[in-house]
């Protein structure tokens, strides 16, 4: 071939190529419309318009590259596109099926959008995550895909530990994973095969099935109490133990009491006070002063341990609290807020020593009406300590240490208590599990802790400092509105209500739904009716889940299960921190400063919030893990129970005697099919039309006790309904 015509063919090639590319971006754009929703990088993409000679797929792919820079396609991950359309990239929250799937919740769209196990590329449940939304499934849902994971909810995982000649893997418990973490030998912080641990993930790319993590604790042995237990805290991200800078901090503070200080408070170390509390409590956080003036009148002191006297702002105590928000109980310890010196020692306000408290002190008519009342700072010495026992017997018998104080204040504290059912209160008073451990903390018994008048007396005067501290700042006047944290509780959902009064139908309860007032009468009437029968405890479980969850704001919507239009959290600073927020709010404002940022104060309400819930988990996922632990010498007997919960997969069954939760699973019902009817919460078989309802007394076999899984097996031995 001459140069000249060489010359020529690769022009002609050139402009050949031009008419090719702009066919080439028509078909691609052609191809995307046709295939609306779908994201395809260049290799699927060559695959439905048949392109297979490798200089029209490295066009292609320029052509995408084009086509995304100039606005004509978006690309929501590298290498990947999808035709453009407005508002498709939200924010929202990982909220995952049982199958891997996601649903992602967003206050920025209408609708929950589903994202498939595929493309949800390692976000995992609770994620803020952006997603990009490309299809429509139906009528009322879209579909997205994960683009980018904005925040993880959990960093750390506890699991078992296994280790080969070459590397090692950490296996997740519980569901936190469904994925094992790769652990290089260099990093298992010399974890022993089969020990329980905790570990980070340290890179996760999208072409890795398996996470790459580090070890950054070693828990111990699986099956022992402490192992346990700290796996419990972790895997709900809680903290055991304190930095040793906060202990260090701790053991700094100045437990002397300057001359001074005690000239800026209000003094009523020469009034009788004393605290009521559990017989095994270490952190009196709360006393009550008594003081007659008249035949007619009572001065009560409800006086708190002044924590923030201590805790000062931007200190290592302060933010270790509010990073903890709470204390923790667990079955068999208590994780404090604060450090042991501060939480037992220089805030518990223990007998017979001077302490310094934050009070609010109320003058009181003989039928408990509040004449007149006063907060601020004080000094106390407590002259004695109760436990809800000793006190109990004081009322009892109308005998015994300050019997005169003890009477007279639960005499008032049962007017309180009457008034407050009157206006509306509901009595949610539900029995609690409690064991008994040996020195070892094994489970060798069970019982039901019981509230009596001692427990109420303190109840019904925290309840009024409470309310009177958030109807004082949170009360119109004539200034303007102050920011406060509040203890909000919302009205309950018109549907589960519905629901909930159509199920209580068929043991022949009514409920009226027709007011706030008569919902919360017919409820209280509803509470006391069931006290004692079988389907006591699923029916107060049904009627707890149809209300909302009490949380913390700076947006007063009132409390509905109080019926207080005002109503905060004063009284327990030592284990919440809201507690300390609300200190230090009246404090300030009782000095005439001025009002905080309302926005800084909801996102620490938030987080109070969020680590109350993480803590509430925590304590219910031990009290089932030592369930399980007592029943394992059980395996094999049969009990008396009732169903107290209905699942697609199981029927949960709670004994009677010892409150231990288990499952029948729903593959052993052998002798038909059945099916999970939500709105009966039933399981009913398709032939023979046999029902298992919440509520229904059963007899179960203890099949398995699974210490590693926290579960009871149960087997159905007969019921009523045979």
């Amino acid at each position: 071939m001459t140069r000249k015509s060489e010359k020529s063919e690769k022009k002609s090639r050139k402009k050949q190529s031009g008419g090719n590319k702009k066919t080439l971006i028509n078909n691609i754009l052609s191809t995307f419309s046709q295939n609306e929703g779908k994201i395809l990088n260049y290799k699927q993409l060559a695959k439905l318009m048949d392109i297979g000679d490798e200089p029209t797929r490295r066009l292609l792919n320029q052509c995408l590259n084009e086509l995304a820079a100039d606005g004509d396609l978006d690309e929501p991950s590298r290498g990947k596109f999808c035709m453009r359309r407005k508002a498709a990239y939200v924010t929202g929250r990982v909220d995952m099926t049982s199958n891997g799937s996601a649903y992602i919740v967003s206050e920025e769209f209408d609708r929950d959008i589903f994202v498939s196990a595929n493309n949800l590329h390692h976000a995992l449940n609770d994620d803020i995550v952006k997603v990009y939304i490309y299809s429509k499934r139906n009528k009322s849902s879209v579909e997205g895909e994960v683009v980018e994971i904005i925040k993880r909810k959990r960093e750390v995982f506890v699991g078992i530990v296994e280790i080969s000649k070459h590397f090692a893997f950490l296996i997740p418990e519980h569901n936190q994973l469904p994925f094992d973490i790769f652990i290089p030998l260099d990093k298992l912080k010399n974890a022993e095969r089969g020990q329980k641990a905790v570990a980070k993930i340290v890179e996760w790319s999208d072409r890795q099935k398996n996470p790459i993590g580090e070890i950054v604790e070693v828990l111990g042995n699986a099956g022992e109490n402490n192992t346990e237990m700290h796996a419990i805290l972790a895997e709900y991200g809680l903290p055991y133990q304190f930095p040793t800078r906060v202990e260090e901090a701790a053991a700094e503070i100045d437990e002397t009491i300057s001359e001074q200080e005690i000239a800026r408070r209000r003094d009523f170390r020469h009034i009788t006070t004393f605290t009521i509390d559990p017989a095994d409590a270490k952190d009196f956080d709360d006393a009550l002063s008594f003081r007659r003036i008249s035949d007619s009148r009572v001065e009560v002191g409800v006086h708190i341990a002044d924590v923030t006297h201590y805790v000062r702002p931007n200190t290592a105590l302060e933010k270790e609290a509010y990073i903890r928000g709470t204390s923790v109980y667990l079955v068999d310890r208590t994780v404090p807020m604060l450090p042991e010196k501060l939480s037992n020692k220089v805030c518990s306000l223990r007998p017979n020593e001077d302490k310094l408290c934050f009070s609010a002190v109320f003058e009181l008519d003989n039928e408990a009406h509040v004449q007149n009342q006063w907060f601020g700072r004080t000094i106390i010495n407590s002259d004695h300590r109760f436990a809800y026992e000793d006190a109990q017997t004081v009322i009892e018998t109308k005998q015994g240490p300050l019997a005169d104080e003890i009477l007279a204040l639960n005499d008032l504290a049962q007017k309180l208590r009457s008034r407050r059912f009157a206006a509306g209160s509901i009595s949610f008073e539900r029995e609690e599990v409690k064991f008994q451990l040996d020195d070892e903390a094994r489970p060798i018994g069970v019982y039901l802790k019981e509230q009596k008048e001692s427990n109420q007396l303190i109840e019904e005067f925290m309840l009024l400092a409470n309310k009177k501290v958030a109807e004082f700042i949170g009360k119109p006047t004539e200034g303007k509105a102050r920011t406060f944290v509040y203890r909000i509780h919302g009205e309950p959902n018109e549907d589960k209500l519905s629901t909930f009064a159509l199920f209580i139908k068929r043991f022949g309860y009514q409920l009226q739904t027709k007011s706030k007032k008569k919902i919360a009468e017919s409820m209280n009437n509803l509470l006391s009716s069931v006290n004692g029968k079988a389907e006591q405890s699923v029916i107060e479980t049904l009627a707890v889940r149809t209300m909302a969850k009490a949380e913390y704001s700076t947006k007063n919507i009132g409390h509905y299960g109080l019926a207080f239009d005002y109503y905060t959290h004063f009284t327990s600073p030592i284990r919440r921190y809201p507690d300390m927020m609300v200190h230090r709010l009246l404090a300030r404002y009782l000095d005439g400063g001025e009002s905080v940022d309302e926005a800084t104060c909801e996102e620490m309400c938030k987080h109070s919030s969020e680590r109350e819930q993480l803590a509430t988990s925590a304590e219910r996922t031990s009290i089932k893990y030592k369930q399980v632990e007592f029943m394992q010498d059980n395996v094999g007997k049969v009990f008396e129970g009732v169903i107290s919960g209905v699942t697609q997969w199981g029927i949960y069954v709670e004994l009677n005697d010892s409150k231990c939760e288990g499952m029948v699973s729903v593959r052993s019902l052998t002798d038909d099919f059945y099916e999970y009817d939500e709105a009966e919460y039933a399981v009913i078989g398709h032939r023979n039309k046999k029902r298992y309802t919440m509520g229904d007394k059963v007899t179960v076999k203890v099949l398995a006790a699974n210490m590693e899984k926290r579960q009871l097996d149960y087997a159905l031995v007969n019921s009523e309904k045979e």
